[in-house]
């Protein structure tokens, strides 16, 4: 994706609060990436170089990859791992997968494998403990995916115990007020591609202009179609937000779809933790 069309290269800093975090764990430093979508077309080489220039720079404790690595073919997943082989972080890298990397029957086996040969641990309604049991990282299947099913992973912990869930799409955040979630990562959205300054993403207001748009002019344009479906809470298409007593942070992603970007640049984000 060309510049002009993508937006430069961001960096979002933020601080999330955790009750009962581990003295231990306070300052530690995350690092999260989210949709490369890298298939030749939706990220430009020298946008995956930046930002994994980015993370390294930040020598950060845990780095955290949020789905959507390809688009549809799997084939783009062994030159992207070559290239996300380079990424340094302290207690490891984690990831999940997105909608596109379970397209096929054949998709979530084949990313799987890529990611794990390069040392990327990839959770699938799996619990890990990078920084020990006092901070477990859950990482859920995909909400398409049959396998979704929250509650057999998060019913494995204690309700007393913080936790980082890792969950591709943030409308899951209103499934997850069941369970206590500390700070969920999601992305999918691309933070909604298109944002107006003051309102938000133009795709919360989406339904009001799909209707005065003619239906045979919708037909013409496929993106006029289908974007509306990709997620329900277009509120939480990028940035953090309070979901009941949990909280959620959506990244804005690195791949950029036609039409492009507008003030919602691609985005690497550093997360510090500290004690509530």
């Amino acid at each position: 994706m060309h510049w002009l069309l993508s937006g430069s290269l961001t960096l979002e800093r933020l601080t999330v609060m955790i009750k009962s975090l581990p003295v231990s764990l306070e300052g530690k430093k995350l690092v999260q990436m989210s949709d490369f979508h890298y298939d030749g077309l939706r990220l430009s080489e020298e946008m995956l170089e930046q930002a994994i220039a980015a993370s390294n720079q930040l020598k950060p404790d845990l780095v955290l990859l949020t789905g959507d690595f390809v688009t549809t073919s799997t084939e783009p997943i062994h030159d992207l791992a070559s290239r996300l082989k380079q990424l340094k972080s302290q207690a490891g890298i984690y990831a999940i997968l997105g909608n596109h990397d379970i397209y096929y029957k054949h998709s979530k086996s084949e990313i799987t494998n890529a990611l794990t040969n390069i040392g990327i641990n990839v959770l699938w309604n799996q619990i890990a403990y990078p920084f020990g049991t006092e901070l477990p990282l859950v990482g859920l299947a995909d909400r398409y995916s049959r396998e979704f099913n929250p509650r057999v992973v998060m019913n494995q912990l204690d309700s007393d115990t913080p936790r980082i869930v890792l969950s591709h799409n943030p409308d899951t955040a209103e499934l997850l007020q069941g369970w206590r979630v500390d700070l969920q990562l999601s992305g999918h959205t691309h933070g909604g591609q298109i944002v107006i300054p003051g309102l938000g993403p133009i795709l919360l207001y989406y339904k009001k202009i799909l209707q005065n748009i003619p239906m045979k002019l919708r037909y013409c344009f496929p993106f006029l179609q289908r974007n509306y479906l990709i997620i329900r809470h277009w509120e939480w298409a990028q940035g953090l937000h309070q979901v009941g007593n949990n909280q959620l942070y959506v990244n804005r992603g690195l791949g950029t779809y036609l039409p492009g970007r507008l003030f919602c640049p691609p985005e690497v984000t550093e997360i510090i933790l500290q004690r509530a």
